[in-house]
């Protein structure tokens, strides 16, 4: 039982990983794609990207929960295949489109297909024993954070010595190789979680929201994603605000970014070892809290060092608290339900996502520092309200037996 789960562990966490790292490889650099199409007004550039990068996730948002709701009910490993198998195809054929309007439709297509990232949470959450559920929803978490963190790098690369055509064929045998993971590692019938329901034990999306704290853990998945997703606008603009130098604003820059990703990746590593010794309520809202001073330090910086040490407080912060927030939905849902739920934390994950960018875009137009004094507001809220209406449910703890408990 010990090795297979963790080798069901493995396939879905290497699988999340090449699959978010094959993303990132080519997303950042479609602007350049599209003059390589030939478009050159800088608006039609900016409209197209905008466009095409936004609308994968807004339909995965609409979508995650009906795909989660299939997987419950057919298995979740056919339905990772089934969108593996489809960011195959599409990356590849981006590498022959002609027109603009190529490229949007097949990324409408990949958002309409997309969705493995909720399900190999679920899976992971399936696999472990139950008191290591947080330990395995950490270690997949880890795994989708720190792909977005390498991909622009090795994509950049890629693009520079094979050209951006070549990239997205690059992008495709990634997936291949994700593909290949799932169907040849992840064993669905050693998943002890994961069972068939039966009619009445069918989970609906209605009775979902009705659990316990599931709500309220939305809108923490939401607040987090949102609040996470708000230096990517400004930051760069920020570093160069308080006195760096034009010529090393980038370096300085992707250097924050790189803490936050990093320093996030560990938050979600060590979460499953603090909830072993304090509550969910307690853990999120603590976490939050330290996020906040991390926010409020950005407002208070009037140098790059100081950056420096908000960034990782911040970073970490947020990694504990997500983990967390996952964890303690997961311990609310049936087995047979996961699926819907995780789908149901996506699109809660995806809205904060899509809106965080537009809204602190235009609130960092009059105040850059208004930016990170609404993370520090938002996350100080997120905390109090965790901490006054989340109802405690005990968390196994590490000599427990690995018993499904619904």
């Amino acid at each position: 039982m010990h090795s297979h789960w963790r080798r069901n562990l493995f396939a879905v966490t290497a699988a999340s990983f090449i699959g978010f790292t094959g993303f990132t490889l080519v997303m950042p650099f479609l602007p350049l794609y599209f003059k390589l199409l030939g478009v050159d007004d800088v608006g039609e550039i900016a409209m197209w990207s905008g466009l095409s990068l936004g609308v994968t996730p807004g339909l995965t948002a609409i979508l995650a929960p009906f795909w989660g709701r299939l997987a419950d009910r057919y298995g979740r490993k056919i339905m990772v295949e089934r969108s593996l198998v489809s960011f195959v195809i599409v990356m590849g054929a981006m590498a022959y489109v002609q027109r603009p309007w190529h490229v949007f439709a097949l990324r409408a297509l990949q958002g309409f297909f997309a969705g493995y990232g909720s399900l190999t949470l679920t899976m992971a959450a399936d696999s472990a024993p139950r008191d290591r559920i947080a330990y395995a929803i950490g270690y997949v978490q880890t795994a989708q954070r720190l792909g977005p963190a390498i991909g622009p790098i090795v994509g950049g690369s890629v693009a520079q010595i094979a050209g951006l055509r070549n990239a997205f064929l690059v992008t495709a045998c990634f997936y291949l190789v994700a593909v290949l993971l799932v169907v040849f590692m992840y064993d669905e019938h050693r998943a002890p979680h994961t069972s068939a329901p039966t009619k009445d034990e069918r989970v609906t999306f209605r009775s979902m929201l009705a659990f316990e704290n599931f709500i309220l853990l939305m809108g923490v998945v939401f607040g987090l994603q949102f609040v996470d997703r708000s230096f990517g606008p400004v930051l760069p603009l920020f570093v160069a605000q308080v006195g760096t130098p034009v010529s090393r604003v980038p370096i300085v820059a992707g250097v924050l970014f790189s803490i936050a990703a990093g320093t996030g990746a560990v938050g979600h590593h060590i979460c499953g070892r603090l909830l072993r010794r304090a509550s969910p309520r307690r853990v999120i809202a603590v976490s939050a809290a330290i996020g906040s001073a991390g926010a409020f330090i950005y407002v208070l910086s009037t140098g790059p060092w100081l950056l420096v040490l908000g960034t990782p407080i911040f970073g970490i912060a947020i990694g504990i608290a997500t983990t967390a927030a996952y964890t303690a939905a997961s311990s609310v849902m049936p087995a047979s339900g996961r699926g819907a739920g995780f789908g149901l934390l996506t699109t809660a994950s995806l809205t904060g996502l899509a809106l965080s960018p537009i809204v602190n875009g235009i609130l960092g137009a009059t105040s850059i520092r208004a930016v990170f004094m609404l993370d520090a507001i938002g996350l100080a809220t997120l905390a109090a309200i965790v901490s006054r209406l989340m109802i405690v449910a005990p968390m196994v703890s590490a000599t427990a037996p690995a018993t499904e408990e619904i």
